[in-house]
């Protein structure tokens, strides 16, 4: 495959994983589907630190933006197009490793949620793991159904994020055989 191709595929693929990271984020912002929790900051750490917006989101659609255009036929196809994406899916990598580690950190670490009369973490710093003991999910009383939730989304995420992570990757092996050799783009 041209790697000019090869270069509007992975931007073009880029787009969607980059919405489906944003959308997950921000959904995560309201266990229960309520706006209550988010009003009382009554939400899970790994939410707040919006991996899924900015690592995911920003940090992965700018690249996909450029690498697209590098695809293109055009001033960006060019040798020097192909080594600037190789910097942007740089970028895209990071922003990706970031928002799958707070996704990971998020499903090791549980939900926060209310346990009888207060409000925590009662699955943090566990022995075992509560993914695979579903019996104590009713731990979680408050917001409802918010292990579910937060496993489902999180999880969601992680995949996003995987496959953004091994699209950047290939996109920065495909720029430095574009910078190498070109994109080999018809002129016209």
């Amino acid at each position: 495959m041209c790697t000019g191709k090869c270069a509007l595929c992975v931007g073009g693929t880029l787009y969607p994983l980059a919405l489906i990271s944003i959308i997950c984020n921000i959904i995560l912002f309201f266990p229960g589907w309520d706006v209550k929790y988010a009003q009382n900051e009554q939400l899970t750490d790994e939410v707040k630190y919006v991996g899924g917006l900015v690592g995911g989101g920003a940090l992965v659609l700018i690249p996909a933006f450029y690498i697209h255009l590098t695809g293109e036929k055009g001033c960006c196809g060019n040798r020097c197009g192909m080594f600037l994406s190789i910097l942007f899916a740089a970028v895209g990598v990071v922003g990706a490793l970031y928002s799958f580690v707070v996704a990971l950190m998020g499903l090791i670490n549980g939900p926060y949620c209310k346990v009888g009369l207060i409000w925590s973490t009662p699955f943090k710093d566990r022995n075992d793991s509560y993914l695979k003991n579903h019996d104590i999910w009713g731990l979680c009383t408050e917001p409802k159904n918010v292990v579910e939730f937060n496993v489902g989304l999180f999880s969601t995420l992680l995949v996003v994020n995987g496959l953004q992570l091994i699209l950047c990757a290939i996109q920065m092996i495909n720029g430095l055989f574009g910078c190498l050799c070109g994109t080999c783009n018809e002129k016209d």
